[in-house]
């Protein structure tokens, strides 16, 4: 913290006491100290004793901060829109005492560095703090935003076909694990494809027939108001993969998602809907990851949390 230093401005207070001098004839300048034991305050500051009939004692700190050239303090909040940009700037104000804290889980996961925090001695004025509040890209929004509600047929084979370059084949150990867990089949990008297609062919026709097969897919049968005994067979997978930057410019996060459906009753048409699984828990993980990243790139100390108001 600056504050005005007499001996600095001495010049300045010796021309100011002669100025009021010859205005009021009985001015004296002065430097008073705290109490001994005091925290946080300087060892001196200048006043004004002014003399005559009605003596008053005067601080002279609004005096010299009409003059001021720099702030006395850093302060204020930079916001980051990337974590390299988060890492690079904490590290060009970082302090003795700054630390880290993050908010690890949705929503509004967010990292902020107290560039002035507190000494495990001393109190400091956190007020100097850099945050990066992990925008969302407008791909993983999409999905999350439709997460769990359904779509008309024309509707999700529209989804799909839009959002298939967020769509990947699943690795060995993904198969061996959600494959086993739900009693599913993943499909494959194209295999996506080829069910949005095949939704836009069926989309004025009605299902007279659904039902699982031992693969973990299930078949759906389409019939039209004039060839009601024969109908398109539409394979159906239980699973598929996302794989997409969640947080813009960050890593890829892979998401297994569950595909379902249900017909409605009385009209044979059939409402599409999907469940990204463990959404939350991957994205807290992705968070936590590159919270750690950060605390390895400055140094700090770090916490799960938030600091002080």
């Amino acid at each position: 913290m600056s504050i005005p230093n007499p001996a600095a401005d001495a010049e300045a207070i010796k021309t100011f006491a002669e100025l009021a001098q010859k205005a009021a004839g009985q001015v004296e300048f002065q430097t008073l100290s705290p109490p001994e034991g005091s925290v946080g305050l300087p060892d001196n500051v200048p006043v004004a004793v002014l003399g005559g009939k009605d003596p008053k004692t005067l601080a002279l700190r609004d005096f010299f901060e009409a003059w001021r050239l720099k702030p006395e303090r850093r302060k204020g909040v930079a916001k980051v829109t990337t974590l390299a940009s988060f890492i690079d700037l904490v590290a060009y104000h970082k302090g003795g005492n700054s630390a880290l804290f993050a908010k690890t889980t949705w929503p509004e996961p967010a990292l902020t560095a107290v560039i002035d925090y507190h000494t495990d001695k001393d109190a400091d004025n956190c007020h100097h703090r850099v945050s990066y509040a992990f925008p969302l890209t407008d791909e993983f929004k999409a999905w999350v935003d439709r997460n769990g509600k359904p779509f008309n047929q024309i509707d999700f084979a529209t989804f799909v076909e839009d959002h298939i370059a967020d769509m990947s084949a699943p690795m060995d150990h993904e198969i061996e694990e959600f494959e086993k867990l739900f009693r599913s089949k993943f499909a494959l990008p194209t295999e996506m494809i080829d069910l949005s297609r095949g939704l836009r062919v069926n989309v004025e026709e009605r299902v007279t027939n659904a039902f699982m097969m031992q693969s973990g897919e299930s078949e759906l049968q389409f019939s039209t108001e004039h060839k009601d005994s024969k109908g398109e067979k539409l394979v159906v997978p239980g699973l598929f993969m996302l794989c997409l930057p969640v947080f813009i410019d960050g890593s890829v996060v892979r998401i297994p998602a569950r595909l379902r459906y249900r017909v409605v009753p009385g009209e044979g048409t059939i409402l599409w809907s999907y469940n990204l699984y463990r959404w939350e828990v991957l994205l807290r993980e992705r968070v936590q990851s590159d919270f750690a990243n950060a605390v390895k790139q400055t140094g700090f100390p770090a916490f799960e949390g938030a600091p002080e108001a």
